[in-house]
């Protein structure tokens, strides 16, 4: 008898570019075992998206054009009970971009210049 297939992580990819968010899926989606189930364009998208409840893991960009940024969404996001973890893609890597993401609960974070093998290991980490 075979074992079923394990249930895959859902991902959220929140990032105000879209050629960011096409990037993102296009790495993820040749992953065994992770699935791309949304996107949203802005931080306030990111929040009623991961309200669902359907969502394992969000890549949460740090800034966005206009409205909420990353940290803020971060923190509405993982307020909530069984909220997904928040996995910060950004290209800021000093502390005082990445620290308040974190304080609102983001899992971690990683750069957007990152390998595409870490990428996937951070999400699995997250998730």
């Amino acid at each position: 008898m075979t074992e079923p297939a394990p249930t895959p992580i859902r991902l959220l990819l929140a990032d105000d570019h879209p050629v960011v968010r096409a990037g993102l899926r296009a790495v993820l989606e040749t992953e065994d075992g992770i699935t791309v189930a949304a996107e949203a364009a802005t931080a306030e998208e990111a929040v009623a998206r991961a309200g669902r409840g359907d969502i394992d893991v969000v890549l949460m960009d740090l800034r966005f054009g206009r409205g909420m940024g990353g940290a803020e969404a971060t923190a509405a996001i993982t307020a909530r009970a069984g909220a997904p973890r928040v996995l910060i893609v950004t290209t800021y890597d000093t502390d005082a971009d990445t620290l308040p993401a974190i304080e609102a609960g983001a899992t971690g974070y990683l750069l957007k210049d990152a390998p595409p093998e870490d990428l996937a290991a951070a999400v699995r980490t997250a998730a």
